[in-house]
């Protein structure tokens, strides 16, 4: 056995030599004992699973008695690396307690200044009963998305409050569950204008008070899909009659970014007149003072929710949201929850309108969207819940009364303002002080951030964190700027919103928003919900291609620390030298992939994948081939891969796979020779989506460069393959690697995720910039992906943590491990079930597949039977129907102990005997306990029990679930009454009341 926790610690006592002194006490005897001295807290032998008996055991089932006798006949010999390219001289690793040591020290380096900023990000004050009970709680972040949504209905019922609370506010018709970051929910804005024109107007104007990051990103989404991004003062362009007959849509911020309030209702009606949709990017916590956009014609809001509750983590997580008119339900991107009822007629939530979803549409998708904010998101809902109506109302006041007595005291120093009115947002004329620098050259001794706008003008933005004290120093350096003294000055007029555009209609009515108001009720309400939720402090969560391995407390726990959560994006660099150290993880990122560099920016695994392919696309228009446009993708691809591909501006083609599931080599060949002249790329996933290392992965990348295009490698299963082989050396290009896989960030019930890209040398000049950090990118670099220049930056702490806390032999054990729990179970499932693809030596990679079909036709039992039947026993299902629609793929990674997987096992095998009930006819076909699954208590206590089978059957078909027992806590969910009937938001007072 050749781990290096057991090797390590055999080394650490067989050199120990103790002696005695002449007393009998044990001395040290030599300095090889001070190996004793090391850390006791190493995080190997906590993340891997089984232990080493357990590991000979399993290897023993599959039939080696070795660890590298198994993975010679997993992993192709001739794209396997040295052990030495991952190694711990490479990357060198840390206890738990030197990790948190290193963390706090890097932590320290942040240096912490008073942000008045804005743009779109705010200091949040975060109630500790949300942050202990949500965001630090494993319950709430370590579910998968609930596509299950028997064994979900805790977050599905706080992501129904969280669009409530967005339609309420907005007064929309309809909101998802939350995008990725304001900025690419505007770019997702922009493409709904655009199809809902028919593809026929291709003009998107942009008010010129947009924010600067939005712009960005709305250039590089509007490149794919050949919209022309106008810069205006919409309000008159709008009026244009040249321009109508080509306009799309509209977009005006609300408050704009300098904080101007202005009235859109006349520009929303010309834009109608023409045919074009008007969108409003806007702020929650204004619209409690704000007459709402669906009040004045908006056809699409969004914006950030981070300010309710949620930090801002040098740029995120954070939960955009995304409403609509009703008009525009169905082209809306993004999840949507919505009510149904599940089989005994009890209301239930569960995903609604899931045809929308790009792995459903693949190239027909307009969007890619496939990881929301589901945590982010649901702490914003628990803010809400927790301060209700009232309390957001007295929030706003104190923000905006701030803002005016700030704006009374520097008006009485002699500044003028540039904005008359405003919500929270400030912007000032400087030139009574000599200009803008004067006053940022004294805010740094003051240890202070405003806005940077020019040589004149200086941005302040107030949140809920000012204080008394914090106005006061603020408006001190205002006054020491004109060699003056300052004091508070209070306002002589009313409000600096304009009367007409003052809210005047209710909003939060809902009973759940106006009833948890102490910490007693906040407390059992989250705790209530979280107990509806299967999560992984239950069981194993084998979703085939999602890697749902343990996220570790000790790479969870700065995450909450003020010197990273408390950090503004837009920060000087200066001043994060701490997150700049750990942002440097992503050279480890590049050893592992075999890269040359990285950019960290995507948001998700999808947008990943998009800029990616962006980056391959500026590759080849510098080199004058942007022609090539065709991208031969595998039909066995994430369903990410074609809608992908569609916004970066190209063309599908679909390339056939084998019976045995590898690719078709000769019809890639075909395809490649046809379309050499405009072939733009390759996508492929390795290992394949169908659970198998290819021998032929590096032949297919050849066939693409030899015919002049560049290779994407999806990193989705990249958990099988460090330290074993590597994205470049199969024949990559560029891939991308999903954080919340792979490097152990939770899934958070469906999102936060990240998508960094890793690129060869020839494409590193592209990778993507960022308008406050251009320092940070290549000399042709695209324009930005995401509103960050670091995506989510604060949860790349839990990456950086999990991979300096492995070190690069616990790495590659880690997937070591991970191919052998999947070898192990389809080894014990084999004999009850048909493995549908393995290499030629009978090996499956890290997931396996399992084909159901023989039971639709022998019993008329579907792979939703077998799914819903598992969360009986107290599972939650692997992934279902895909690749292959008659299939479950299942991934158990490496942090899965042998116990828990043996029970998976033999719930899987029990299962088959009950099928088997239902093939001989033991069981009716329509009435079993695979068709009535799954069984929560309240189908248990009925009076009457006229099933075929047995209450214990039902609920205790294995003898150890009478000690360990998760409950669902519906039957099963009818998803066709949920969409012909859509209701995506709490029951109204008047449905309560009745």
């Amino acid at each position: 056995m050749a781990f290096a926790r057991y090797a390590l610690g055999f080394h650490r006592f067989s050199q120990t030599i103790a002696c005695r002194s002449t007393h009998g006490a044990p001395t040290l005897a030599t300095a090889r004992n001070l190996s004793l001295l090391a850390p006791l807290d190493t995080f190997q032998e906590r993340h891997i699973g089984p232990n080493e008996h357990e590991v000979s055991q399993m290897l023993s089932q599959v039939g080696y008695d070795s660890m590298d006798a198994f993975i010679a006949d997993t992993v192709p010999p001739k794209i396997r690396v040295s052990t030495a390219n991952i190694s711990n001289e490479t990357i060198p690793s840390f206890s738990e307690s030197e990790l948190h040591a290193r963390a706090k020290a890097l932590g320290g380096q942040n240096v912490a200044f008073k942000s008045y900023i804005g743009m779109g990000y705010h200091c949040a004050v975060v109630p500790p009963v949300i942050l202990r009970n949500v965001m630090e709680n494993p319950q709430w972040y370590t579910p998968y998305t609930p596509y299950q949504p028997e064994i979900a209905q805790g977050r599905l019922e706080s992501l129904v409050n969280y669009q409530t609370m967005i339609m309420s506010l907005t007064s929309m018709d309809i909101a998802n569950a939350s995008l990725l970051d304001e900025a690419t929910a505007a770019a997702e804005s922009m493409v709904m204008a655009f199809v809902s024109s028919g593809h026929k107007k291709r003009t998107f104007l942009v008010d010129s008070g947009i924010l600067p990051q939005t712009i960005s990103v709305l250039r590089t989404r509007a490149k794919g899909f050949g919209i022309k991004v106008l810069i205006e003062d919409a309000s008159i362009a709008v009026k244009d009659q040249s321009l109508q007959s080509d306009l799309c849509g509209v977009l005006v911020q609300y408050p704009d970014v300098d904080g101007n309030i202005k009235d859109f209702g006349e520009l929303a009606v010309t834009a109608h007149s023409s045919g074009a949709l008007v969108v409003c990017a806007t702020d929650l916590l204004a619209l409690t003072m704000l007459k709402p956009p669906g009040e004045w014609g908006a056809d699409i809001v969004f914006g950030n929710s981070a300010r309710f509750g949620v930090p801002a983590g040098y740029g995120g997580p954070h939960a955009a949201f995304f409403a609509v008119t009703d008009k525009l339900k169905r082209k809306m991107p993004g999840r949507l929850i919505g009510r149904s009822r599940d089989a005994t007629g009890t209301p239930a939530y569960r995903l609604a309108l899931q045809t929308r979803e790009q792995h459903i549409r693949r190239e027909r998708a307009t969007s890619n969207v496939c990881t929301s904010q589901a945590l982010l998101a649901n702490m914003a809902a628990m803010y809400v819940v927790y301060h209700g109506p009232v309390g957001l109302q007295r929030i706003a006041n104190k923000v905006h009364v701030i803002a005016q007595i700030f704006k009374s005291s520097v008006e009485n120093l002699g500044y003028k303002l540039s904005n008359s009115t405003f919500f929270d947002t400030i912007t000032l004329d400087a030139s009574v002080a000599g200009g803008a620098q004067t006053v940022h050259d004294i805010t740094k001794s003051a240890r202070v951030n405003l806005r940077h706008i020019d040589d004149q003008h200086v941005g302040v933005t107030f949140d809920e964190s000012v204080t008394q004290a914090d106005l006061e120093a603020l408006v001190t350096i205002f006054a020491s700027a004109v060699k003056s003294s300052g004091q508070l000055v209070l306002p002589s007029e009313g409000s600096s919103i304009p009367s007409s555009l003052q809210r005047t209609s209710e909003y939060l009515r809902h009973p759940v928003f106006n009833k948890h108001h102490s910490e007693t009720e906040m407390l059992r309400y989250m705790n209530h919900l979280a107990s509806k939720d299967l999560g992984l402090v239950h069981s194993m969560i084998p979703l085939g291609s999602c890697t749902m391995k343990l996220n570790s407390t000790s790479s969870m726990i700065p995450l909450t620390w003020p010197e990273f959560s408390a950090v503004h994006p837009f920060a000087p660099h200066e001043q994060v030298e701490g997150y700049l150290s750990i942002i440097k993880a992503k050279d480890d990122l590049c050893k592992i992939t075999g890269f040359h560099a990285a950019s960290l920016q995507p948001n998700s695994g999808a947008a990943g994948e998009y800029a990616g392919l962006c980056v391959i696309r500026a590759y080849h228009e510098s080199r004058g081939e942007g022609h090539r446009d065709i991208c031969l993708i595998p039909l066995s691809a994430h369903g990410t891969n074609p809608a992908s591909a569609v916004m970066a501006g190209l063309k599908v083609v679909p390339v056939k796979a084998l019976s045995d599931g590898s690719l078709d080599l000769e019809d890639l060949t075909s395809k490649a020779e046809k379309h050499k002249d405009n072939l733009a790329a390759f996508m492929i996933t390795y290992p394949s989506t169908f659970g198998v290392f290819e021998d032929g992965v590096q032949d297919a990348c050849k066939i693409i460069h030899d015919n002049g295009g560049q290779v994407y490698l999806d990193g989705a299963n990249l958990n099988a393959q460090i330290g074993l082989t590597n994205p470049a050396t199969c024949g990559g290009d560029v891939c991308h690697m999903n954080l919340h896989k792979t490097f152990a960030i939770p899934h958070g019930g469906g999102g936060p995720g990240v998508g960094p890209i890793c690129v060869a040398e020839h494409l590193a000049p592209f990778l993507p910039t960022h308008r406050s950090l251009p320092q940070i990118a290549g000399s042709k670099a695209i324009e930005a992906v995401s509103a960050a220049p670091f995506g989510s930056a604060s949860i790349h702490l839990i990456s950086w943590a999990y991979i300096k806390m492995l070190g690069g032999r616990g790495l590659a054990d880690s997937s070591k491990v991970a191919l052998l729990n999947a070898n192990y179970m389809a080894s014990r499932l084999s004999e009850h079930y048909n493995v549908r693809y393995t290499n030629k030596h009978g090996r499956v990679a890290h997931e396996l597949l399992i084909d159901l079909a023989e039971f639709d036709k022998s019993a008329g039992l579907k792979v939703t039977d077998f799914a819903k039947r598992l969360q009986d026993y107290g599972f939650h299902p692997p992934t279902c129907s895909w690749p292959t629609s008659t299939c479950m793929l299942i991934e158990p990674t490496e942090s899965e102990p042998l116990e828990e997987i043996d029970r998976f096992c033999d719930a899987m095998i029990q299962i088959r005997r009950e099928a088997e009930d239902v093939v001989t006819g033991k069981q009716p076909r329509d009435n079993n306990v695979l068709k009535n699954a799954p069984h929560p208590v309240s189908v248990l206590a009925e009076e009457e029990w006229s099933r075929p089978y047995s209450r214990r059957t039902a609920v205790y078909p294995l003898p150890w679930l009478l000690e360990k027992k998760f409950w669902p806590t519906v039957s099963r969910i009818d998803d066709a009454y949920g969409d012909l009937n859509l209701i995506c938001d709490c029951p109204s007072v008047e449905e309560v009341a009745s």
